[in-house]
């Protein structure tokens, strides 16, 4: 497998919060998607999901608590947890996840 250019695939998707699928790492499904400052709604999911920011920074209410991602740092979002994404998130965001959970 050749290396993939991040910043450049996020870049090059059609819309913001429109994920790529990258490959696989066992059964989770590894994604990255371009943030553009707009809110997403409130969601769960039945497996961990690890939020790994390359560039700018993730906003997000997890269980009605406020989290500040910046680059360079990782959040998982533990199983069942309700979460949503704030205004104000920009960058470049690689997420890890089990699909279908």
């Amino acid at each position: 497998m050749s290396s993939i250019d991040l910043a450049g695939t996020a870049a090059a998707l059609p819309a913001a919060w429109s994920s790529r699928p990258l490959g696989r790492v066992g059964t989770a499904c590894v994604k990255v998607l371009r943030m553009d400052g707009s809110p997403v709604r409130e969601e769960s999911h039945g497996a961990d999901e690890v939020l790994l920011v390359l560039d700018g920074r993730l906003e997000l209410v997890v269980e009605g608590t406020e989290v500040t991602v910046e680059a360079g740092e990782m959040y998982r979002v533990p199983a069942g947890a309700r979460h949503a994404v704030r205004p104000g998130s920009r960058g470049t965001l690689v997420i890890v996840e089990e699909p279908g959970a």
